[in-house]
């Protein structure tokens, strides 16, 4: 047979050459790969229908950290009973916020009175106490920050804001801050402002956000259709714990944010698996202007 010419040997072994592998995919950043499926299974399981009396039924509170981060807490008021752990931030000599062992308590009520509010609704919840106000109802800044970022690291299941800042210079870690609680699974309640001027972080998507109604039921709480202000809950003439073991009758939001924070507590007792999301989801479908009452 006679040899094929040359350029006929050059397209014969063009002919037999393989096409180039296809790269290895390289997933995108926060991308779920195929053989990681079965390691975000859910065990949890939503009912047919979701009532308060699945959410909440039954639960008191037990096992779920609530953190005041107020004024302080008078521990051993009758209304409010044991605290289980007390801490203020103070100017370090430096000037810089620092973590100590609160030994004064409450200095101006405020923090007594959502403590108290909490322990009404959620008696058997674990109450902490962060104080980052002082006798004026005032702090600075850096302590309400160095406050809140202590208790999202220290990762308590429920955190009460029922105070707010109307400066924008602290908006964006404010921001950092609600977000971190959130990723973290830390529900952080906070209060819409009493006058209608703008302040945070009740209005970052990320916490729950509260205002008040006047009804006299401490349980009873809607969703609001019209955001920012997420739920009402009851805040108007309501006698609330004090100094010195007292009480006295208030209005506020800030009243009406431990209802909801004890609220939550309730409802991750009972369901601690839930995340912020999925509790806000839990709260939206029992409110009482949802169908909420029904059980």
């Amino acid at each position: 047979m006679a040899e094929p010419e040359p350029e006929q040997a050059k397209e014969e072994g063009k002919a037999e050459e393989r096409p180039p592998e296809e790269p290895k995919r390289k997933l995108p950043a926060w991308s779920l790969p195929s053989d990681a499926i079965d390691r975000i299974t859910m065990p949890f399981r939503w009912p047919d229908r979701v009532t308060r009396e699945w959410a909440l039924g039954g639960s008191t509170g037990k096992g779920i950290s609530v953190c005041v981060l107020d004024s302080g807490v008078e521990a051993g008021h009758p209304l409010v009973g044991d605290v289980q752990g007390a801490w203020a931030l103070v100017a370090g000599e430096d000037g810089e916020p620092t973590v100590v062992d609160d030994e004064e308590g409450d200095v101006a009520g405020h923090g007594t009175a959502c403590a108290g509010i909490i322990r009404a609704v959620a008696p058997e919840c674990d109450l902490y106490s962060v104080r980052v106000l002082g006798a004026g109802y005032t702090g600075s800044g850096k302590i309400l920050l160095a406050g809140l970022r202590w208790a999202v690291e220290r990762g308590f299941d429920v955190i009460n804001m029922s105070l707010s800042t109307t400066k924008r210079d602290f908006a964006s870690v404010l921001h950092e801050l609600a977000d971190a609680a959130y990723f973290r699974k830390t529900v952080l309640v906070a209060s819409a402002h009493n006058m209608p001027v703008e302040s945070y972080p009740w209005k970052f998507s990320s916490v729950i956000s509260v205002g008040s109604h006047d009804l006299p039921d401490g349980t009873l709480f809607f969703y609001n259709p019209d955001p920012p202000v997420e739920f009402f809950a009851r805040g108007v003439s309501i006698e609330i714990a004090w100094l010195g073991g007292s009480t006295i009758r208030a209005t506020g939001n800030s009243f009406a944010t431990p209802h909801m924070s004890a609220i939550c507590a309730l409802v991750r007792a009972k369901h601690p698996e839930l995340t912020p999301f999925q509790l806000k989801s839990v709260l939206y479908l029992i409110a009482s202007n949802g169908g909420g009452s029904d059980a």
